[in-house]
């Protein structure tokens, strides 16, 4: 499987169309780099970058960008809303795909390394990457910013991970480490920047000190003025999503601006975020609003809206939810990818798979599929209103398991093709038998669990399917029949599966 590491440099460069085209080529001609986003912002001066690779591939990236950034960015004339410390300000590694966080770790020590060493200048390590406890977070690395390296390089405390303790005018210092994803958030006001930066003191972590602690946990805030939109923002750092989710610090926001009387218009992500963060704001809108929404579309929509994310500039998913911009079509699978057509005559062919398992999942896909289309015909029609919180019930488990199933078609294809490979391995030597032995364990176990699996799943549709027998529209019982029948047809392929393996 292939390794996938997202890189968000950040430079100190906002302003300058030809810096950031520089920047953004540097990466774009490193090979197995994809450049995925980039984000200027005239007022804070600052650029942030989204690119992806394997690991080694985006070591090379980010230090492609940080020669150009040598010799292009002058930080002894910066001048921006937002913090910073360096003309690469801050370069974190984020897994991705089957990557750990300790790969990233090591990342962040290879680029480190590398970078003072070939341009002899300060760096630290922060997030997973930090060295000791006062370097986890970094606004404590940054405090005081780029004015205060002088005096701050020439402190034990704060000596450099890699690096000369030398304050380096032109660069300054940079920041570097692993993180998990980080949601730059910001929240707009129709007010001042002071009046932002209250709000962003109520809700960050930190709030206004040790004995006044704002009501977030994981977010980083400040107020600032957006010049080229006219109104000032609260700008937030999301740092566990799980915790602190964007849905809750906007409405922390709007319920502290609707107290000092001001306007909130939308929000901006800055960057590229997980499918998740939105999807999880979708679920409380749906949640709060008593809405009837399963399609993740549709979901994406509706948290677009809520949110306001098109407020400042448009938020297009395609290109700001990183599981839209770096999927394949291959991830979608070989044989779900087929027409009908094709998928049947393959199953019709001279070869083993698809076979028996792959085509009971796809069966149980449909079948799920036509209780689903049953409840919607039920849903919404006007003779069956008074059933819609029936329906309500009942559509979602039939909708995930049909979602569920489809997967399963290629999956059950690819450990019996593992199981064949494992078969074929040489058993010349001892190591090469353990080596047969332990794959041919590996692949028999999952051409097990696979099809049960499909069997598992596909048996949760059995009690909606008989309610909807009861309660749904009348003139679709023929389809619901069909999928009666489906089912089993699909018991007994499973069940004729699983009798082949363990024989």
């Amino acid at each position: 499987m292939t390794k996938v590491v997202e890189c968000v440099p950040n430079f100190s460069e906002g302003q300058n169309k030809e810096v950031v085209e520089a920047l953004a080529n540097a990466v774009m001609q490193t090979d197995g780099c994809r450049l995925l986003d980039v984000d200027p912002g005239p007022s804070t001066n600052r650029t942030v970058f989204t690119f992806v690779g394997s690991p080694e591939d985006v070591v090379e990236g980010a230090l492609n960008m940080s020669r150009v950034a040598f010799s292009l960015i002058d930080m002894s004339s910066h001048k921006g809303e937002h913090p910073r410390m360096g003309a690469l300000d801050v370069c974190p590694f984020v897994p991705v795909a089957n990557v750990t966080m300790e790969e990233c770790v090591e990342c962040a020590n290879n680029f480190g390394k590398r970078l003072a060493a070939e341009l002899n200048v300060p760096v630290y390590l922060y997030g997973h990457a930090a060295t000791n406890e006062s370097r986890v977070k970094l606004p404590d690395i940054r405090t005081g910013e780029y004015e205060a390296l002088p005096e701050k390089l020439q402190q034990d405390k704060w000596k450099p991970d890699y690096g000369p303790p030398a304050f380096i005018p032109s660069w300054g210092a940079t920041a570097t480490g692993a993180r998990n994803f980080l949601i730059a958030f910001n929240v707009n006001v129709l007010g001042t920047k002071e009046q932002a930066h209250r709000i962003a003191l109520n809700v960050r972590t930190q709030g206004r000190g040790k004995d006044q602690p704002g009501r977030l946990e994981h977010v980083q805030g400040i107020g600032w003025w957006l010049d080229e939109a006219n109104l000032a923002q609260v700008s937030m750092n999301l740092t566990d999503q799980d915790v602190t989710p964007m849905h809750v610090a906007f409405e922390e926001c709007l319920k502290d601006a609707k107290e000092m009387n001001l306007g909130i218009c939308g929000s901006q992500v800055v960057g590229i975020i997980p499918k998740k963060a939105i999807l999880a704001a979708a679920d409380y809108y749906i949640q709060r609003d008593n809405l009837f929404i399963l399609e993740e579309s549709q979901k994406v929509r509706l948290a677009i809206n809520r949110l306001g994310l098109s407020s400042v500039s448009q938020f297009n998913p395609k290109d700001r939810i990183i599981e839209y911009m770096i999927e394949d079509e291959s991830e979608s699978g070989p044989l779900t990818s087929l027409s009908l057509k094709s998928f049947i005559r393959s199953i019709g062919a001279r070869t083993p798979t698809p076979g028996g398992g792959s085509a009971s999942a796809a069966i149980g896909a449909m079948g799920a599929a036509l209780c689903t289309m049953v409840g919607w015909m039920t849903f919404g029609n006007k003779k069956f209103m008074a059933l819609d919180g029936t329906m309500r019930k009942l559509i979602p488990p039939l909708y995930e398991t049909m979602n569920a199933l489809i997967p399963l078609v290629d999956a059950d294809a690819d450990a019996f093709t593992a199981f064949m490979d494992a078969m074929k391995l040489p058993k010349k030597s001892e190591e090469d038998i353990k080596k047969r032995e332990a794959a041919l364990l590996s692949s028999t176990k999952s051409s097990i669990a696979v099809p049960m699996h499909t069997a598992i799943t596909a048996n949760k549709c059995w009690d909606p399917l008989k309610q909807l027998a009861v309660h749904g529209n009348v003139q679709c019982i023929s389809d619901l029949q069909v999928n009666k029948l489906q089912k089993s047809t699909k018991k007994k392929e499973v069940q004729g599966l699983l009798f082949e393996i363990f024989q």
